[in-house]
Parts: C-alpha cells; structure tokens; sequence
C-alpha cells in the first residue's frame, strides 16, 4: 500500500480527499497545516506527497522545499485554488510532478497519482546498474543521485537523474522535443512542456563547470546535449 502525505488545511475538503483516497488503496497521513506537515515527513517514508498551496503556519512551496532537502526523490504535487501563472512557474521550478487547480474530481487526482507513482518506479528500476557514470569532467553517482565535478557537488532530484541519463543516452545527437517528453514526463500537456524548460534551465547550470559540455536548443525541433 502506498503512502502519501497529504498536507490540506481545509478541514471538510481535506477530510473528503483523504477518505477518497483511502478507498482508492491509498494509505494517508493527513497534516492539518505545513509545519505539522514537515514533522510527519520527517518520521516516515512517504511514496507521494500532495501538498495545498496555501496554508497557515507554512505555505505548500515552502514546505516542498524543505522536503526537497531531506529526500529529493519523493514525488510531490501542488492543489491550489489559485490560477495564477506566477504560482505554476514557482511550483515548475520547485520540481513538482503536477499542479492541479481546485475544484477538481477526486478520481483525476488518483489518476494522475497512479501515473506518477508508476513512472516512479520505472525509473528506479532502469538507473544503470553501474554505481557511477563520467560525464565529461563530472561523475554521476546513479545510487546516491549526486553530480560531483572537483569540489562542486549537487543532490538530484529522481526527475533530473532521469534527464539527465536520457540525454547522456542520445548525447550529441539531435533530440526532438516530444521524444524527450513522452521518454521522461510521460505527456505533451502544457504543465510537461514548462517543466521541461525549467529542469533543461537547470542542468545547464549543473554542467557549467566543463566547458565541454552544453546543451544546446534548435527553436522549434528540440536540443542536442552536446560532450566533447
């Protein structure tokens, strides 16, 4: 049974969630505010998180980055009354695995939870078998998910680990935009596209430390991640 914290600071909307999710096989620790939130996370192994954007004591960005802290391969997503494009960029940026926007039906929530959980796990079981992987100058530990180049040295998150052996997969080779999201995102929708921009922005900024290695964009094909 897979577990999932469930941070909701709406008492009747949080209890629904929670019961529904229970019927779905699911099974839920339920904190009431952010800061209750972060002690729960900090006990158990959690599969998922689903965190409300607003709430009392700690809002849910703050909360998933301190989450990213103690585990960054726990999957999360954001439930937000709030349509505001800013919100979504944040969220993008945090590494959320969804963004879903209030109201919304009970079963695309458990929908789009069995999807991520399931490509979760397909990605734990296709990391290399060897421990490390060279990289140019960097050495890419694929068990401790860390990126290390002289005395520079990054903790991954699953999605970025996951980026970053597609593209070393198909390195100087010529990668089309859709190929790279239905292999890693699983999806063309908007949400993936952005999300896509946002983690290439970032491993960019991983591999800044050899020159030898870029990743470039062609405008409306895709981007080829180039190693010397």
């Amino acid at each position: 049974m897979k577990h999932i914290l469930l941070a909701e600071d709406d008492l009747d909307f949080g209890h629904i969630l929670k019961q529904y999710l229970e019927i779905s096989g699911y099974q839920i620790t339920w904190a009431k505010d952010g800061k209750e939130a972060l002690e729960q996370f900090k006990k158990e192994h959690y599969n998922i998180c689903v965190f409300d954007v607003m709430m009392p004591k700690m809002d849910g960005f703050t909360l998933a980055e301190n989450v990213i802290n103690i585990n960054p391969e726990t999957p999360f997503i954001f439930l937000t009354a709030r349509k505001l494009k800013e919100d979504k960029i944040k969220g993008l940026k945090l590494g959320a695995d969804d963004y879903i926007v209030k109201p919304f039906e009970a079963d695309e929530l458990v929908l789009r939870l069995n999807n991520i959980l399931k490509r979760t796990e397909k990605v734990v079981n296709q990391l290399p078998q060897q421990d490390t992987i060279k990289i140019g100058n960097y050495t890419f530990d694929t068990k401790r998910l860390e990126l290390s180049c002289n005395d520079y040295n990054k903790q991954l998150t699953l999605k970025e680990a996951e980026l970053i052996i597609f593209l070393f997969d198909h390195k100087n080779q010529l990668l089309k935009r859709e190929d790279i999201l239905k292999a890693v995102w699983d999806s063309h929708d908007f949400f993936s596209g952005r999300s896509m921009d946002v983690f290439i922005s970032r491993l960019r900024k991983y591999f800044k430390q050899d020159p030898s290695i870029s990743i470039e964009s062609i405008r409306n094909v895709g981007l080829e991640f180039k190693v010397s």
